[in-house]
Formats: C-alpha cells, structure tokens, sequence
C-alpha cells in the first residue's frame, strides 16, 4: 500500500516535490536540492529559515514565536525547520544571504557542507562582581546570541572553569548539534575533523574528513575482525547465540578493526585524536547490532524483528570508538532487518527517489538489497543471494586479492585479468566468476539452462580442449588448476536469481518495464567491479541498454561522508524510512513463481 504524500511548492523557483505528511518545509526543500539559510543545523535557534506560506496554514511554533515578529507570523512567516505540511502547501523562499558552501560528491550530488559538528569562537565577559553568572550560562548566552542553543554534560562541564580562566575567556565552543563537546582555548576553527565508517560484513572502511573543507584527509580499510566467526551476518548471529560472551568477542573484534583504522588515519593526516569529534557508522541491522553489543537474533528470525529501526546518537565511549573523549556517534536508520544504515546511505549517495527518473539500485552480495523507484514512489525489499558472490561455495572461488582473476574474456582463446597484474592465477572472485559465465554464454558453450558443453559436443569449438570434467562433473578451464565447474554455474543462477527475481517483485508491485528504467545502479564493493554487460548477459539485471547501467561503488561510504558533512543530508536520510515502503519477499505468494521465472538465462537474442 503506498504512502500518501503531501505536494510542496516552492516560489518564486515553481520547484514542486511529493513528501509524506509531518516532513518540514525545510527538509522537503532539500529533498530536491532546492537551499534555504541555516546556521543551527534546523534547530530552530537562528531565525534564518524562515519562508512565507502562501497557501496550507501552518500552525505556529514556539520557535516562531521566539525569532519572528508578530506582524511577520501574521503575514504567514514561519521557521520552515520547524514547519510541518498536513496538507499541500505553497511557500515563498526568501533569496540566500550567503552563498552556502557545496562540494560534488556520491554520484554527481551537489551538497551544502554544513556539517553537525560547528565550532563557534567566542569572547566572553568575564565574570564580576556586578556579573556573577555561571560559566554555563555564559556560555550559553553568548552562543544563543550567534544563534545556537548548547546543552552540556558534566564531561564538559568540569574542563569548564580552568579553559576558561587559562586563556582569558576567548575560547571556541565545539558544539555537535546542540550537545558541548568541548571548549578549548583560543580560536581553534582551522582544526575540525569527523570520521565516516562503512562497516561491511566483510570489510571495514574509514575516510578521515575535514569538516570545514568537505575534503577528504585520508582513508583506510581493512577486513572486518569478525571474519573468522562466519563469511555472512547468519553466520555472526549463530555464533552470537552462543551467549554473552560469543556476543562480546563479536564485538571487541569490529571495534578493534575500527580503531585500527582510526589510528591509520590519524599518522596518515598528522591529525590527533582530539580533533576528532564525530563518527557517522553505516552498515547493515546485523554489524550496527554487533558494533553496539545488542543481541542480532530476533533479526534472523520470523518476524525479523531488530532491537531499533531508527537512528542512534550515541557518545563515542559507549560505542567504544578512539575520538575525541566526548564525541559524538551517529548512525543512519533502517528501513528493514535486511535493508540496513548502509543502503539508506547509499540512497543518499546516489540521490534516488528524489528527482522524477525512475532508477533501480542495486547492492550486490550475499544479500542483496534491491531499491526501485522514483519521486514518486520508491520501493526495496532484500534477497538472499548466497556467498556465490563473494566467491565462496565456489570451487576455485576466492576473495578478491592478489591472485584472483576478476575479469575474463572468451574469443578463439582466454583472456584473462588478475588481481595483482603479472601474477599466476589462483582462484575466481565474485566478478570473475560473472565474467565467465557470461562469456561461456555468448560463445555457445553454456545453454540458456545453465547446462555446460561438453568437448564430445563441440569438437569444432576454439576453446574445446578447455572443457574437461574434474570428479565426473564438467568444468571449464581458465588457468592451471583454476577452473570453474557445472556446480558453480548452479551456485551463481540461484545467487542471481534469487535478486533478479526480488527486482521482478518490485517492478510489478510498480507495473513498471524494464524499458521504463532510465538507469540501473551498482553499488557495493562487489558492485564496483561488476562487468554491467556480463550482469545484463546473466540476467542480473532487467535487460536494458548496457549504457544505462552503471557502477557507482562503495555508495554506503559515500553516503556516510555526506551525512557527516550535511546536517540537511542526515535530516534526508532520518526520514528515508518514511519515503520507502519495505517489501518482504518471505511473506509473498509470488515470490517463488518469480524466482522460477527467472533462473534460466536470457535468451542472448532478448538482449
């Protein structure tokens, strides 16, 4: 059932965009990309927000009351942060005071760097005997006079007094939303540093970034320390079952892995710790569980019911990360047990859903996660793929290091592209694997089935002397002792259909065809390397023009770099859940006669 949504107008640009009800003027703005002024992170405290509504009466808000007039309220003047549509609504956007900083990043997104973490310099008065105010209240007048409102815990309450009174009381507040983090002596403005994870089941990725640049001061990666309790999240919740001590060895192992690279980064950068002071974490229910130390096994089973959907602001010592001692740690929401942070993450890298195209991402792997829609309605659901992907269950299967062929051609001879360049060839990745099914399908010498030739069935064939049998079962033969086998052709069509099959669920949930989809996105770090031709060829994807599909990368990275940079792209992502309708394949009827359908192959000559 889709969701109703609310038309918002936005003059004097005729800018139009469908919202779900409660959304605010001012996220609905940024939704289709459209500016409006703010320096306290949609607080409510600057005053700079404000739009005139022209049509759909808001009521008004305290925050209304507090920075606008009474003859601007009454002329339909409201804070668009805090201005929330029930019904369609047309407002006029005063012109910017200020060109806001922006920078290119995800896919071709053009984002307002106006990050969480803002560091204000401040000259106070100091305290008198005619003043005889707190150090709290001081501070937080004089920072409600620039607009912004603080709250402090006690953690930066007790560093107060002697920052203060060492440096005369000029000092630059270091606020993350509206929480003190820190107060530190002098101007300290040039050092403001937040760090994005991407916490993949199997791979762990951080990009150190300047929050007053936009730009990225290092990056590292490294595998997930939880490889060794299991390849996929069914196998790390199994192993978390086993009590509360299974739990804790998970997660001390993630954090090691991220606070290894956080201290990569901080050699790397010349940056220290405590300049440090925000983390945006993404990944899927599963490792955003084990991170937090919340029991996952509710996700693994029916209903697949996780601990919480939403998001988290945490301090960074619970979750157990090496920032600033009182930083801050924001992870994105979910929109489903299998639909995690990471996908919201990457809807944000790739913009989907918030222009008129129709667009498919796809996130390839052990489960795949799948998103189809537009701005008018978007749709995801998740598939269990199977570790074929990822090159496990594969005979010569291999993860994609060095000695892995990761690309394959097929001609009158074999042709073939391993990680590592001038290496021998030791196994078959994920791509690879793709690679030559797709190939063996175009030269003839794999059936739409699935069913592999023979040499006694095509003597005449240039690569004959390639096709043997090892164990009784045929194979083909791209190396010495590298080969891949009929078994894995059968491990690829189930991992591929069960996706193909998930896209075909939400293309009819949509009544949309193939030839409606302006554009197919490959995400994920499998994504990255997929040949988009040998994904068409398989039937990964629906059969549209090879140059309508694209890889787009490590797109929960990239989202989780411009939530950390944009308070207004995490606004976006805090409502995604509200915009996606979630699809659960195990509950419908037609899933099973989807997949049946298909698990072949395309005929080439529908291609």
């Amino acid at each position: 059932m889709s969701l109703k949504k609310l038309e918002v107008t936005y003059r004097p640009f005729d800018r139009v965009t469908r919202v779900p009800p409660g959304t605010t003027l001012f996220s609905a703005a940024h939704w289709i990309g459209l500016p409006i002024d703010s320096t306290c992170g949609g607080r409510g405290t600057c005053g700079k927000c404000k739009v005139q509504v022209l049509d759909g009466g808001l009521e008004v808000s305290s925050a209304d009351r507090k920075e606008l007039r009474e003859a601007e309220i009454g002329s339909g003047w409201r804070l668009s942060c805090q201005s929330r549509v029930y019904q369609d609504t047309v407002c006029l956007v005063p012109e910017l005071q200020r060109v806001p900083r922006a920078a290119t990043m995800g896919v071709n997104r053009l984002v307002l760097l106006d990050p969480n973490v803002r560091k204000v310099y401040v000259e106070l008065a100091e305290p008198s005997l005619e003043d005889q105010r707190g150090d709290v209240e001081r501070l937080q007048d004089a920072l409600t006079a620039e607009g912004f409102d603080m709250k402090a815990g006690l953690a930066a309450l007790a560093t107060l007094p002697g920052t203060l009174r060492g440096c005369g009381f000029k000092v630059t507040a270091v606020l993350g939303g509206d929480q003190l983090i820190a107060v530190e002596p002098g101007d300290t403005r040039d050092a403001c540093y937040g760090v994005a994870f991407d916490v993949g089941t199997t791979t762990v990725v951080g990009t150190l970034m300047n929050l007053r640049t936009g730009m990225a001061e290092a990056v590292r990666s490294t595998l997930n320390g939880q490889a060794p309790f299991g390849a996929d999240v069914i196998s790390r919740i199994s192993h978390a079952m086993a009590g509360s001590a299974a739990l804790v060895e998970l997660q001390a192992a993630v954090r090691q892995s991220m606070n290894g690279i956080l201290g990569e980064l901080y050699t790397e950068a010349g940056v220290a710790r405590e300049q440090v002071y925000e983390a945006v974490v993404v990944g899927n229910a599963t490792m955003l569980h084990l991170l937090l130390g919340i029991d996952p096994t509710p996700i693994s089973m029916v209903p697949f019911t996780p601990a919480f959907h939403g998001p988290l602001d945490l301090e960074a010592r619970d979750a157990g990360l090496e920032i600033h001692r009182n930083g801050r740690v924001q992870t994105l929401p979910l929109i489903g047990a299998y639909v995690g942070a990471d996908i919201v993450s990457g809807l944000i890298a790739t913009g989907l859903g918030r222009e008129d195209r129709l667009r498919l991402f796809v996130d390839v792997g052990t489960n795949g996660e799948i998103v189809l829609g537009s701005s008018r309605r978007i749709l995801a659901t998740a598939a269990p793929a199977g570790p074929a992907f990822e090159g496990s269950q594969i005979a010569c299967g291999m993860r994609a290091t060095e000695g892995a062929i990761e690309g394959v051609t097929l001609s009158d001879r074999v042709e073939l592209q391993v990680i590592g360049g001038d290496v021998r060839p030791r196994g078959i990745c994920g791509s690879g694997l793709v690679d030559t099914v797709a190939q063996l399908r175009l030269c003839g010498l794999l059936d739409a089935s699935g069913r592999m030739r023979s040499k006694d069935e095509a003597p005449e064939h240039p690569l004959s002397d390639r096709l043997i049998t090892v164990d009784g079962v045929r194979a083909f033969l791209l190396a010495e002792d590298v080969y891949l086998s009929q078994r894995d052709v059968r491990e690829l069509q189930f991992g591929k259909g069960s996706i193909a099959s998930g896209i075909k669920v939400l293309m009819d949930e949509l009544g949309v065809t193939p030839g409606e989809i302006e554009e197919v996105l490959l995400g994920g770090s499998f994504g990255s390397y997929l040949n988009p031709e040998s994904a068409r060829v398989i039937g990964l994807v629906p059969p549209v023009d090879v140059d309508r599909i694209l890889s787009v990368g490590n797109t929960a990275g990239e989202g989780a770099k411009m939530t950390l940079l944009s308070f207004r792209e995490r606004q976006v992502a805090f409502e995604l859940p509200d915009q996606v309708e979630y699809v659960e394949l195990s509950a419908r009827a037609d899933f099973n006669e989807s997949f049946l359908a298909v698990l072949q192959f395309p005929e080439l000559g529908d291609l």
